[in-house]
């Protein structure tokens, strides 16, 4: 796992722009030589790393306590292309990225409710939590292929 929530959620948001330019780039290729392969290799990666940064956009939130507004925002900036870099800008300098994982439980009373202690299980074994998670996001990546691309794939 990244050494902070910042070096992560900075990591997911400029991967997630850069397969919107995939994306793009693929829709351009597409249309200017019938390239349809563009579209699946740019779009099935866009897919992806769309998934990733959704994951570890609310695995951040969780560790660094954001209000619904914040989180809904960082989730949310995914769906329009280039969104997450700005995003992720404003909650570093606003302060929201800063300070390390929360591996170790605090007197603050939200740390005994069962999602915290969810969390900081995960946090504690970084390794297995990451292969669960990228075997998560495969495996919903996999159904979503099987139900096709948005807009039927015309």
């Amino acid at each position: 796992m990244a050494r902070t929530p910042l070096t992560l959620f900075r990591t997911l948001a400029i991967a997630e722009a850069i397969s919107w330019t995939l994306l793009i780039g693929g829709m351009i290729l597409r249309s200017i030589a019938g390239l349809d392969v563009a579209v699946s290799i740019g779009g099935g990666i866009h897919g992806f790393v769309f998934l990733a940064y959704g994951v570890t956009a609310v695995l951040v939130a969780k560790n660094q306590r954001w209000s619904a507004g914040p989180t809904a925002l960082a989730i949310v900036s995914a769906v329009v292309p280039y969104a997450t870099v700005p995003t992720e800008i404003w909650l570093h300098r606003s302060g929201r990225l800063d300070g390390g994982w929360r591996r170790e439980r605090t007197e603050d009373p939200r740390d005994a409710t069962w999602h915290d202690r969810l969390l900081r299980t995960l946090l504690a074994h970084p390794a297995v939590s990451a292969g669960a998670a990228a075997v998560a996001v495969v495996a919903v990546f996999a159904g979503l292929l099987v139900v096709g691309p948005p807009g039927g794939g015309a």
